[in-house]
């Protein structure tokens, strides 16, 4: 069984395309940090980045609202690409294919161009009534305690 589940935050806008079949794919790339692990310096910890390919309707709705920095759960089956670098050396890079994606980012969170919408301005509120409104004042001799 290939089944990979990560949780991290985007490093760019997701970018979204139609194949020539029709198809849509969205693709972002997710970094995970590593626990207790920092970079040479001591700053900040490692992280893991792996390319997600999300297809069809889970595509269409990455692309509508993710961005970069939020936070998110994607789970799927991992393959392992290699490349020839720029330098002449042999890469490799992990991509998931997107089975579940879940939105980990509270909404209001981060916003700006990320597709959330922002609330509502609220109505004005009317001003309170004075709070003896729909009480009877009772003396304090009259209550049995």
């Amino acid at each position: 069984m290939n089944r990979l589940t990560i949780i991290g935050n985007l490093t760019r806008d997701p970018e979204q395309r139609t194949t020539t079949t029709g198809s849509t794919v969205c693709t972002f790339t997710v970094a995970v940090n590593r626990r207790s692990r920092r970079d040479a310096q001591g700053n900040q910890p490692e992280a893991d980045f792996f390319r997600v390919s999300a297809w069809n309707q889970l595509g269409d709705t990455c692309a509508r609202y993710l961005a970069k920095g939020r936070k998110v759960a994607v789970v799927g089956p991992v393959s392992v690409h290699t490349y020839q670098g720029s330098d002449g050396q042999t890469r490799a890079s992990l991509e998931v294919m997107a089975n579940d994606v879940e939105f980990l980012s509270p909404r209001g969170e981060m916003e700006g161009d990320s597709g959330y919408a922002a609330p509502a301005a609220a109505a004005p509120v009317a001003p309170a009534e004075p709070a003896s409104v729909g009480f009877t004042a009772v003396e304090t001799d009259e209550l049995p305690f």
